[in-house]
């Protein structure tokens, strides 16, 4: 590392944007670029997205940042990559793409999901991986590609994830992280590849496509001369391969900084709730749901339960309001909207209705599993009002938290936040009073890509190990603890019995809806 480079670039893929952040050794983020990035949904339940598009637009992002950092190339000590998580990014002949990446949000693996699920193999596969199995994963999707689109496969030579496509473009090798490699086709003790969990997905003869393992904060890989031409930063700038977005962003906002009994929610468009635990300290429980996704720290792990929908409940209930205020011809912005949520809920009463905030036309998955699961609100009558209807969203957001710590064992002693939702007081409160813990709200703007960023600080030798850079990077940005409302508490205690109880009883509804659907030939 030069004495004149004192920058590391952290690159957050996202499913809709790219960003690229500059960091100093600090831990400061000295700036920003980012790129939207494009995906393309059918009525199939597919959603793909174009690998060379996703490539120029990262290299987008990389030169917009240097736009804004003068020197950034000469600067740069080292580059980091993280992203969006499971999906299929096929590469052929020449490392070129097979064809357009199955993302995490694609729902066409849900047959094979469903006869996987069944078979003898399963819970060793689950045992090992700790991961429940669904849609989003690579394993279900390449069995499914095996089964329904073998063409794929047979010109096919790796599998990747988008963070790996994106460190193959860069690097010119084929890898793969810890984290993505032992939830989907490894075993979380040993990070490495398991013959039991291949065999359970009926993938013996695909393991050819597996690509190495790679720890981004242990080693790196060089940047290629034709990536530099492309993203403007110089050759031979260390590349480091960060671990799957989840875990990078929680690594960032503080899911680990020594504190025992500790979490960390990201409440974003989806919900990402974890707690780090030491590999022997797991709770694998009996439905077989959740990830268990590695940490770059020995030994230590992430369990991790995952709603398909959080902060996208609430954009649904919005775009209600602004569909027909625009009926009206005054149609408020969304921003506008979404600054009156405090003020609504300061206006209605806590726990009067419920709602299961499954709004994903995928359905959940976590803490269970139902493709076909879906939104509702119980409990209405005539004097209910919109205030009403979003404070049981918002209530709702904090039911499903509480489900997801709930499945992974004891409630958490307190709870590290982040994602755009954070900001809300209102939801804070919400969430401290669900869980009856203290919550903490990280300012750190771009997690993720800190988190990735923070590998490649240790990799390259600015910090002796992961934990003296949480210190440095992480630790400082913890707000003040915000304490539960003891008013609250006992009202959410009962609301959520009755969450859980609705749910289950839901269950034979969506089934039916879902009947209809597929008579209706509606995949959705």
């Amino acid at each position: 590392m030069s004495d004149l480079s004192d920058l590391i670039i952290g690159i957050d893929a996202g499913t809709s944007v790219i960003k690229a952040v500059a960091f100093d050794l600090s831990g400061r983020q000295v700036a920003t670029a980012s790129v939207r990035n494009r995906y393309v949904t059918g009525p199939d339940g597919s959603a793909t997205q174009s690998m060379p598009q996703t490539w120029a637009d990262c290299a987008a992002a990389l030169r917009g940042l240097g736009e804004k950092v003068e020197r950034l190339a000469s600067r740069t000590a080292a580059i980091a990559l993280t992203g969006q998580g499971d999906g299929t990014w096929l590469v052929g002949k020449r490392d070129a793409p097979v064809a357009d990446a199955w993302l995490w949000l694609d729902a066409r693996a849900a047959p094979t999901v469903r006869r996987l699920a069944a078979a003898e193999g399963e819970r060793a596969r689950f045992e090992a991986t700790g991961t429940g199995l669904n849609t989003c994963q690579q394993g279900s999707q390449i069995a499914h590609m095996a089964a329904t689109f073998p063409d794929l496969l047979d010109r096919a030579e790796a599998a990747l994830h988008c963070k790996d496509w994106l460190f193959l473009k860069l690097t010119g090798v084929r890898a793969t992280d810890p984290s993505e490699a032992s939830f989907t086709f490894g075993d979380f003790r040993t990070r490495s590849y398991s013959d039991t969990v291949l065999s359970a997905l009926g993938l013996q003869a695909q393991r050819h496509l597996l690509p190495e393992i790679l720890d981004g904060s242990q080693e790196t890989r060089p940047l290629t001369a034709q990536a530099a031409e492309a993203t403007g930063l110089r050759s031979g700038t260390p590349v480091s391969l960060g671990y799957v977005d989840m875990v990078m962003t929680a690594l960032g906002a503080g899911v680990h900084t020594g504190h025992a009994g500790a979490a960390c929610s990201t409440v974003g468009s989806t919900g990402v709730h974890m707690r780090a635990v030491t590999s022997d300290k797991v709770h694998l429980n009996e439905a077989g749901t959740g990830y268990v996704i590695c940490l770059p720290v020995p030994d230590l792990v992430t369990q991790v339960q995952t709603n398909m929908a959080a902060a996208l409940n609430i954009d649904w209930a919005l775009a209600l309001a602004e569909d027909l205020m625009a009926e009206l011809g005054d149609a408020p912005s969304h921003a506008d909207l979404v600054a009156r949520i405090d003020g609504w809920l300061e206006r209605s009463r806590p726990g009067a209705l419920v709602y299961h905030p499954y709004i994903s036309e995928a359905g959940e998955r976590g803490p269970f599993v139902n493709a076909d699961a879906r939104a509702s609100i119980l409990g209405l009558n005539a004097s209910h009002r919109f205030p009403d209807v979003i404070r049981a969203v918002v209530e709702g957001l904090g039911m499903a938290t509480r489900d997801c710590y709930a499945a992974m064992g004891d409630m958490p002693g307190e709870l590290r936040l982040t994602g755009g939702a954070a900001r809300s007081a209102a939801l804070r409160q919400v969430l401290a009073a669900s869980l009856d813990t203290p919550v903490r709200v990280s300012s750190r703007e771009e997690a993720g890509a800190a988190g990735c960023a923070m590998m490649a600080a240790v990799a390259i030798g600015a910090y002796a190990d992961m934990d003296a850079c949480i210190a440095r990077w992480t630790t400082p940005l913890l707000g003040q603890p915000e304490a539960p409302d003891p008013g609250l508490v006992p009202v959410y205690d009962q609301l959520f019995n009755t969450y859980r109880q609705a749910r289950d009883a839901l269950a034979p509804v969506w089934d039916g809806l879902a009947s209809m659907r597929a008579s209706e030939g509606v995949t959705r």
